[in-house]
């Protein structure tokens, strides 16, 4: 076969080689992707049956024994009633206070606090002591949902697997998402919402984590099958929703305006929230663990009054939407007593959640927002009844409940989509699909400037965790195998002598040597290796590889991005980094230096630049594209340098030239006319004509008269 053919022959078996390693390195990353997913899923579908367990228990022996909120009596006034929530939420505040060090904070926004702010480390004691917490908030009466501290430990739980594991922090905050899916779904019973709802709440506007959604979907369906054969399948928030379908186009302006009610309620909440946070931190002269007390105590008072505000399993939303919250049928002229009486409700739950959870109680606002959209659905749907009993039939008014639980979901959470499939899937009323889109849409848009997640972003653009994605999505579509070097200039034998080692590195370089066994890797020699030689006079000049040879404790197969690269690159602080076939036989294959990374970055740089400034002739130069090329700079400034004694140093001794301090580096070895390699070098000795030192240069600039 002709040489040219044979060349044509091994390009392409290196082509098809390539493309196999990388495809069963794909295939081990879904797997240690997915492997991890399932993980976190039953460990948070756990966590969050143990929350359910407790709150359910809990609640049976508290608030269950003081109150029936499931009906629609008002107005009494008993002292257990007034001051049980007092009491569950000062327990609360300090265990909190004591055991986590501050109160305050839902969980959700924990969650995307450390997404966007911590690089997805979320530790699990401060979400774990919280969610116990939070289950002496709700069962002694406190208006907060479970499902905010659910959140947050399963959100703990995906970022502490990340951590033991070493992943990188893109992969955490993947695992941070996929955990808060997993409990969510949980939970809730509603593992589609539960994936969509951990995804996008990051952001104030409708934009998905796409990164995270294979995983985010993997926990929740583990999730919430494990929370399901613990705990038995959740019985849905309304029974005999499921029926209920959208019937008629004439029913949209209702929902239309259903979606502004939703809204303008959200906004409300939020301002209840924002306003008990405020009054809070004001109270200087109340300790912080005892300020969720005078919450609890407005909880209380509110619940004197009104006591279906401190229902947190949702009975008065049953109630009023199979009817028997109203006692026998109204007639048409009595639905409006019942909507005002709906919409006050609404709005005291919305005091009574901002007053808990504002004052620093643990628990959520999730729950409640759902309840307060039932409660304003219903509201709507009884006032229609009144004002139109032709128009609104029976069908129509129940349909208005979930709906509007969706509808001030969208507006409070701002996760329209997430809204419309957790409501779906909590009720069944997936027949509802078409109001559900338009009502929860609409209580966006009004409502969506206001929000109950302070630490939301607006969109991904303005995320610390996506900055540089034009460079993130380059470094993970690249692979070593496409960057690395296969004729390194530099290698050495266990047994190859220093001298000979030193003789052969090029000037200028930042030297990493691989010493090789055959085919297989023994380590690396470099800079931190011969600064050792520096660093210690006594060693001899028989020094051979083997001797200061160290086991490379970070490996690159071909198939690693340089993504996790870069991240091994940064976390060794090394120039180049030894590429093996398999890291268990540690066959040596190239290597990828810091530089050809970055030379990569900087060639598609130059291509988004020209893009860029094609497009927005206006700009002339983009700061933040060169900003990107700095994150894969050099993290070591240290050369090696050969340089030639001047004329002016011969017959003079290092020591006599005062060579360290008056030039700023140091001498590693000396190599003479006759090429022998003198090292350590004998400070006391005369150079000569011919010498060339081995300098240890500490900064680029430094030295900078040696080459003069």
């Amino acid at each position: 076969m002709p040489p040219a053919e044979l060349r044509d022959t091994a390009a392409q078996l290196g082509q098809r080689w390539r493309r196999f390693v990388l495809t069963q390195h794909s295939a081990a990353r879904w797997t240690r992707t997915l492997g991890l997913a399932f993980i976190v899923g039953v460990a948070a579908g756990l966590a969050a049956f143990a929350l359910a367990w407790g709150l359910h228990f809990g609640s049976e022996h508290l608030v269950g024994r003081v109150s029936e909120p499931g009906s629609a009596a008002a107005w009494q006034f008993r002292w257990e009633l007034l001051l049980l929530p007092a009491l569950g939420a000062v327990v609360a505040g300090l265990a909190v206070r004591l055991l986590v060090g501050r109160i305050g904070g839902q969980g959700t926004d924990a969650m995307v606090h450390a997404f966007h702010q911590e690089n997805g480390e979320l530790a699990l004691s401060g979400p774990t002591v919280k969610a116990a917490a939070s289950i002496a908030t709700i069962a002694s009466g406190g208006s907060a949902g479970p499902e905010g501290p659910s959140a947050a430990l399963g959100a703990a739980i995906g970022s502490s697997a990340g951590g033991l594991v070493g992943v990188t922090p893109r992969e955490r905050r993947t695992l941070l998402v996929a955990g808060c899916a997993a409990a969510v779904g949980a939970i809730f019973g509603c593992p589609l919402g539960g994936a969509l709802f951990a995804a996008s709440v990051q952001y104030r506007r409708p934009e998905f984590e796409g990164s995270s959604l294979v995983s985010a979907f993997v926990a929740s369906a583990v999730g919430y099958t494990t929370f399901s054969q613990v705990w038995g399948r959740a019985p849905r928030v309304l029974a005999e929703a499921g029926g209920l379908e959208f019937a008629s186009p004439g029913e949209l302006p209702l929902y239309a305006l259903l979606g502004i009610v939703c809204g303008l309620t959200a906004i409300f909440f939020s301002v209840c929230l924002r306003t008990g946070e405020r009054i809070c931190s004001h109270l200087r002269a109340v300790p912080s663990g005892l300020r969720p007390g005078l919450g609890g105590l407005v909880t209380g008072a509110l619940a004197c009054a009104l006591p279906q505000v401190i229902d947190g399993e949702y009975r008065v939303v049953q109630a009023a939407f199979d009817g028997s919250f109203f006692g026998a049928p109204p007639e048409a002229g009595a639905w409006l007593p019942w909507a005002g009486f709906l919409a006050l409700l609404a709005l005291a739950k919305c005091v009574a959640t901002g007053s808990t959870v504002g004052s620093g109680a643990p628990g959520g606002v999730l729950g409640p927002s759902l309840a307060i959209g039932a409660y304003a659905g219903a509201a709507f749907g009884a006032g229609a009844s009144g004002v139109a009993p032709g128009w609104v039939d029976e069908s129509l008014r129940q349909a208005l409940i979930p709906v509007g639980m969706a509808g001030v979901l969208a507006a409070a959470m701002r996760t329209p989509i997430a809204a419309m499939a957790m409501v779906m899937e909590m009720t069944g009323s997936f027949g509802l699909i078409v109001p559900l889109m338009l009502c929860t849409m609409t209580a966006y848009v009004v409502g969506g400037r206001f929000g109950v997640v302070s630490a939301q972003m607006e969109t991904s653009a303005d995320s610390p965790a996506h900055a540089g994605d034009a460079l993130i999505s380059l470094l993970e579509r690249q692979r070593v195998a496409e960057v690395m070097e296969t004729r390194w200039p530099y290698t050495a034998r266990p047994a190859t002598p220093i001298g000979a080692l030193l003789r052969d590195l090029r000037p200028g370089v930042h030297p990493t040597v691989p010493v090789l066994d055959g085919e297989r890797l023994v380590g690396t020699v470099s800079m931190d290796e011969l600064q050792f030689i520096l660093d210690e006079p006594d060693v001899g000049g028989a020094l051979i590889a083997a001797d200061v040879v160290a086991q490379q404790r970070t490996l690159l197969e071909p198939g690693d991005s340089l993504y996790e690269a870069m991240h091994q690159f940064e976390t060794q602080g090394a120039e180049a980094l030894p590429v093996v076939s398999d890291r268990a036989t540690g066959t040596y294959l190239g290597m990828l230096s810091r530089s050809a990374v970055f030379e990569r970055v900087r060639d598609h740089m130059d291509s988004l630049q020209k893009g860029f400034r094609r497009e927005h002739a206006a700009l002339v130069e983009s700061r933040e594209v060169t900003h990107l090329l700095g994150v894969v700079s050099a993290a070591d400034k240290r050369s090696l340098d050969h340089v030639p004694v001047a004329h002016d140093w011969v017959g003079r001794s290092l020591r006599e030239l005062d060579f360290r301090r008056a030039f700023g580096s140091q001498v590693l070895a000396v190599q003479t006319a006759t090429r022998a390699v003198l090292h350590p070098p004998d400070p006391s000795r005369p150079l000569e004509a011919g010498d060339v030192l081995l300098v240890v240069r500490a900064e680029p600039d430094a030295g900078s008269e040696l080459g003069a």
